[in-house]
């Protein structure tokens, strides 16, 4: 049953119905009784969408997130994904996926003209985000995952991951280790912005500096024969590296694998460090040094910062860096002394 028969058999117009049953405009008290017993005769209920139109809201979270870099998604990805979805079913919300890639805005704009989502939170943020200009343009509530170069313009939630990578270095010096190399994620992030691989490489740099020791940078594509391919350049490049630092948890098992090919045991030989997710960094043996990744929270924060958007749309906009510390375990070691 639909608008149209309860137009007919109450004798008005489908608008009239449409008014009554809404409540965006008002109609007589005569008019909305007949219009309700002839509703209550039919037991017709609106549909949910159409209520959530009609009250100017979909109770749904736009959740832009590009395509996957090569062939998956990695499982701190995944995991971002999942906790955001949890955190918004608290709220009451459901999560439209779209994947509006930074190169291709399209998807955003559609999103944003059909009005399907009451509000957005972005991932995989770079430093230069056409993405945000173009919600911030729009007016349209959102939330970013990571920081843009100007972050004051905007709400975010986001890791510190050049205090991270920091953290694993100065661990690291503190154990006697001089020569260390950074494994980063893919070239190509690098190329485009990609925030968190860049802010980890200056928190690399800044700590290598401030240490006076030795570092090499590596990008390294989401995947373990990368990895295992990056251990050998790096033992070519400079058979005197004794540790690493990571930020490419899909390459960590190449990582390990290549350090075994080459005959340097973890962490005896070699010592391992990284910024990862804990089920991530638990999975290998010896397990990672890492500072843990708070999935579960950057999702939940993430949610509730633009719950805030939504009903205060004129606020200043808010923030939240974390900057979780490093968790002891086994991947690093003294540096061997001979």
């Amino acid at each position: 049953m639909n608008i149209g028969e309860i137009a007919r058999r109450a004798n008005v117009s489908r608008s009239t119905v449409s008014y009554a049953l809404s409540g965006k405009r008002s109609v007589s008290e005569a008019t909305r009784r007949k219009i309700q017993q002839v509703v209550d005769e039919l037991g017709y209920q609106p549909n949910a969408s159409a209520r959530a139109l009609a009250a100017g809201r979909t109770s749904t979270i736009g959740l832009v997130f590009p395509p996957a870099v090569g062939h998956h998604y990695t499982a701190m990805q995944l995991d971002f994904i999942g906790s955001l979805a949890d955190a918004a079913a608290v709220h009451e919300y459901d999560v439209l996926l779209s994947t509006a890639g930074p190169d291709s805005t399209s998807s955003l704009r559609r999103l944003l003209a059909e009005r399907r989502v009451d509000g957005v939170v972005l991932m995989e943020v770079r430093l230069a985000d056409e993405r945000v200009d173009q919600l911030l343009e729009a007016d349209f509530p959102f939330v970013t995952i990571g920081r843009t170069a100007a972050p004051d313009r905007t709400c975010w939630v986001g890791v510190d991951h050049g205090a991270l990578v920091t953290a694993c270095v100065d661990h690291l010096a503190d154990l006697g280790h001089r020569r260390i190399a950074l494994v980063n994620r893919p070239e190509r992030l690098l190329r485009i912005g990609y925030e968190s691989a860049h802010r980890g490489l200056e928190g690399f740099e800044r700590a290598i500096a401030a240490r006076g020791l030795t570092g090499r940078h590596y990008p390294c594509d989401d995947d373990a024969a990368s990895g295992q391919a990056r251990v050998e350049q790096i033992l070519h490049d400079d058979p005197g590296t004794t540790a690493i630092v990571t930020l490419n948890e899909a390459a960590l098992g190449g990582l390990y694998q290549g350090l075994a090919r080459a005959g340097r045991s973890v962490p005896g030989d070699f010592s391992i460090a990284g910024v990862a997710l804990p089920h991530w960094a638990q999975m290998v043996s010896p397990q990672l040094t890492a500072a843990d990744v708070p999935a579960a929270e950057l999702g939940r924060l993430a949610v509730d910062l633009l719950m805030a958007r939504l009903a205060d749309p004129a606020g200043a906009p808010r923030h939240h860096l974390l900057a979780p510390p490093v968790s002891l375990r086994g991947s690093t070691g003294p540096v061997p002394t001979c």
